[in-house]
């Protein structure tokens, strides 16, 4: 055979197979669990539990140490997530209503999979919504091209029906559609679609926003992990068991898109939204927040830092830990730089992409300071700069043993520097008066930021 026969033939179009693939935009499976302790995994130190897929991300991937969500809520955390914006800004600084006709998340707001989309890429949502209950606030008005799940808080994983307040109302939608599906196990429905989507949009770039709703109550794990947990205490052993059912139902995931040979060069994203519920729902806990003060609901450490891994086997370092300070609306400019979508020109953007952190393990939190609030301005918030950390109308319905009781003055205002005192044990406000000062002066900044951009 002649060089040049040989070339065009057997060479040349290997090359442009290997230019094609080094060119080819990533996947994008983004894993969002639903009240999930700070440090429950076993890859987090947890001894009592089993998590070998999230681990195996760990291991194939970066792990964060200093994950904060974008709210300790569900509906706030989400809009943070998919906006890249605090929650407030998003127009959601509490939760959505779970009834029908509610509305949500502004229609204005540039998600997460409207800048995919912008950029080719073929969007699905599975799992819980929970940003709002009208035409315009769904998921296939906000930049989905698919959506299969519950648009409420919760569901009973059986009937899917949402019971916590009354009137009891069924919720189970697909493709902005009510369906019924009575009996069926919403944790396997929910793998066949995501399974399924993966299969059809295979050819093309994906992006999957999988909002798993548990270990959320209710606790409905299966027999074999109730089984295996069942020498626990109660409610840990309730808790353990859906988390690990939760674990095996993203491994499922995971074995499929290396079945369909997508794994090297899918991003894949495990976190929680915030930290674990004390709420009577859940039997007053069962979730951990392990060294740290606070739980869901509130801006301790324990509401808002969260277990997070991130998972792409063909460019970003295996096996690694990141600890600097980073957010959940960091995800979205991160996301846009590596898959190359284009941020409009003037767009304002809370989160900073981590790019630069998860290949540099030296490099510095993109944040030197950054707010959340829980509500509205007059409500929780918390101010941090650096390793200071003031928290405003701080409040927690359980705390840790052998630490006081909120006192009046904590209630207003609470200081820790979370270096010396990462389980913010006692309030520091006292004793560095001018640190308060500073911090609620850039509180202040930051809220009127947030009222001009609402006007």
């Amino acid at each position: 055979m002649k060089y040049s026969s040989f070339f065009k033939k057997i060479l040349y179009p290997i090359i442009l197979l290997w230019v094609y693939k080094s060119e080819a935009k990533p996947n994008v499976v983004l894993v969002y669990t639903d009240d999930q302790g700070s440090v429950d995994a076993r890859c987090y130190g947890s001894e009592d539990l089993f998590t070998p897929t999230i681990d195996r991300l760990a291991e194939t991937g970066i792990r964060f140490t200093n994950m904060y969500a974008p709210s300790a809520i569900c509906s706030a955390s989400r809009a943070g997530l998919l906006t890249g914006r605090i929650p407030a800004r998003a127009g959601v600084p509490g939760n959505v209503s779970s009834s029908k006709g509610s509305p949500g998340m502004p229609s204005s707001e540039l998600t997460l999979a409207e800048l995919m989309k912008s950029n080719g890429y073929t969007t699905g949502h599975i799992g819980k919504w929970h940003l709002g209950y009208t035409p315009e606030t769904m998921p296939n008005a906000q930049g989905f091209d698919y959506s299969f799940g519950h648009m409420g808080g919760c569901i009973d994983n059986y009937s899917h029906f949402f019971y916590w307040n009354g009137p009891n109302r069924h919720d189970l939608w697909k493709q902005g559609k009510e369906i019924w599906r009575d009996g069926e196990y919403f944790g396997d429905l929910m793998v066949k679609e995501c399974n399924s989507f993966i299969s059809q949009n295979k050819k093309n770039p994906f992006f999957i926003y999988w909002a798993i709703n548990w270990p959320h109550y209710p606790l409905q794990a299966t027999s074999k992990w109730r089984q295996k947990h069942k020498d626990l205490p109660h409610p840990r052993n309730k808790y353990a068991a859906f988390l690990s059912t939760t674990d095996e139902l993203i491994g499922r995931v995971l074995n499929h898109l290396e079945k369909e040979g997508l794994r090297e060069n899918t991003i894949f994203i495990f976190q929680s939204d915030h930290g674990h519920s004390v709420e009577e729902r859940t039997f007053g806990g069962g979730g951990s927040a392990g060294p740290y003060r606070g739980h869901k609901g509130n801006l301790f450490e324990g509401g808002i830092k969260v277990p997070s891994v991130v998972s792409w086997p063909n460019t970003i370092p295996k096996g690694e830990i990141r600890e600097q300070f980073v957010t959940g609306t960091d995800w979205w400019p991160t996301l846009s730089e590596w898959t190359g979508a284009k941020i409009p020109k003037g767009h304002k953007l809370d989160g900073k992409s981590m790019v630069g952190i998860i290949g540099d393990l030296k490099l510095k939190s993109p944040h030197e300071s950054y707010y959340w609030q829980l509500g509205n301005k007059n409500s929780q918030w918390v101010m941090r700069e650096d390793d200071w950390k003031l928290y405003a109308k701080a409040k927690e319905n359980v705390r840790p043993q052998g630490v006081e009781e909120l006192s009046k003055d904590d209630k207003k205002f609470f200081l820790v520097n979370l270096k010396e005192d990462p389980g913010e044990k006692r309030n520091w406000a006292g004793e560095f008066p001018d640190r308060v000062k500073v911090l609620i002066n850039l509180a202040k900044q930051n809220q009127a930021d947030l009222e001009n951009s609402k006007n």
